[in-house]
């Protein structure tokens, strides 16, 4: 066996950032932005009104002070004249400020009466104006690699990108395997159980940025596995469910041996997932999970999304670990580094009583994995430890 860390590193060197495409900004949304793109103009372009009101010059601005509106500058349509001593401009909300005026003064502020405004008793000396390059300037970019989030897009639209450079979505075939299994909505024998890794594999990983191809259930025949692979053909990655151990019906490995499969490593030293193993058929690197469900997640969590995310662009390094303190006391670990199924609330752990790899109502009601490291003692209620969110 060998320990999560050099598990990791094998698979990290199995694979390398993908090439990237170009795409119609409406469709970025969840993309990967692999390069800075920057705007080629000042937003606003103009200085602008913040407020409906009227436009002046601040140096005539006094209570009860009169002004003859000249005219009015809107939206899209801006005022050209020029603007002279006691004359204002009606002004609305991100028209643009007419030239030699400085000041919005809002219309609750003023009294009108036909072409003439007064101004009130008090009022506010707040200039209401937004300078042009207020909320970015010429050249300012947006840097990649970055996952883009609708605030993005929104601030791309800003700057004037219609289309994005962002990288290709992996495409990730995943093909669980088991005489055991049905498709969900299949009416199982009495000796067999609805296959439920791959969905939640392909919802994951589908979040995260993957292409995921669901393969139909591959029997225990070297027949049927080896049709799997084969359907495997053009994906970036190959993810296998179950079939992995050493039993006369794990078949995964040997099979895959047989097609060409360069074995990276087989065990890790970690709970749950220690039948675990890597390697490449052909150019494709292949990753193949335990068949406990809770087991498959977690070495999801721990080893394919940092390597969907390395294909994605970002530095090749594990899944950010945060610490929080426990509620309960924990108990010691032996030679296997522990991911344990936790719930965190008000910025406190709580690890689940039961950890077994089959209970997948665990793993739906966590939010947490606590990383409990090999041959640590009994750690007592308030120590910080550290965990990944899930």
């Amino acid at each position: 066996m060998i320990s999560v860390s050099e598990a990791l590193d094998a698979c990290f060197a199995l694979i390398s950032p993908l090439n990237s495409e170009v795409v119609d900004l409406k469709d970025a949304a969840g993309r990967t932005l692999i390069t800075p793109h920057a705007a080629a103009r000042n937003q606003p372009p103009f200085a602008a009104s913040a407020m409906d009101g009227y436009a002046l010059k601040s140096v005539e601005l006094q209570p009860q002070a009169q002004f003859m509106v000249v005219g009015e500058s809107a939206a899209g349509a801006r005022y050209t004249g020029k603007v002279r001593a006691g004359q204002c401009v009606r002004i609305f909300t991100g028209a643009p400020l007419p030239e030699g005026c400085d000041h919005v003064i809002i219309q609750e502020d003023t009294t009108r009466q036909g072409n003439v405004i007064t101004l009130n008793t008090e009022i506010e000396d707040k200039a209401n104006i937004r300078p042009a390059g207020n909320d970015f300037e010429a050249g300012f970019a947006m840097e990649g690699p970055r996952v883009l989030t609708p605030g993005d897009i929104a601030l791309l639209a800003a700057m004037n990108q219609p289309k994005v450079t962002v990288t290709r979505k992996p495409v990730i075939a995943i093909m669980a395997t088991g005489d055991e299994l049905v498709q969900p909505g299949e009416t199982p024998n009495e000796d067999q159980i609805i296959a439920s890794n791959g969905y939640g594999l392909k919802a994951l990983l589908e979040a995260n940025g993957a292409e995921v191809r669901l393969l139909p259930i591959a029997r225990d025949t070297e027949s049927s596995l080896r049709q799997g692979f084969e359907l495997c053909a053009g994906a970036d990655l190959i993810v296998t469910l179950g079939g992995a151990s050493v039993g006369d019906h794990d078949l995964v490995r040997p099979v895959a041996t047989s097609m060409g499969m360069e074995p990276a490593f087989y065990k890790v030293a970690m709970r749950p997932g220690k039948p675990l193993m890597a390697g490449k058929i052909g150019d494709t690197p292949m990753i193949g999970l335990p068949g406990n469900p809770v087991s498959s997640m977690v070495c999801a969590q721990i080893f394919i999304l940092p390597m969907l995310r390395h294909m994605l662009g970002f530095n090749a390094e594990p899944m950010a670990r945060k610490t929080a303190p426990l509620t309960e006391d924990l108990r010691s670990n032996g030679p296997r580094e522990h991911y344990m199924r936790a719930s965190l609330q008000d910025g406190k752990l709580t690890v689940h009583k039961r950890q077994d790899s089959s209970l997948l109502s665990v793993y739906a009601g966590a939010n947490a994995l606590v990383v409990v490291p090999p041959f640590i003692d009994l750690q007592l209620a308030g120590t910080p430890v550290e965990y990944i969110d899930i």
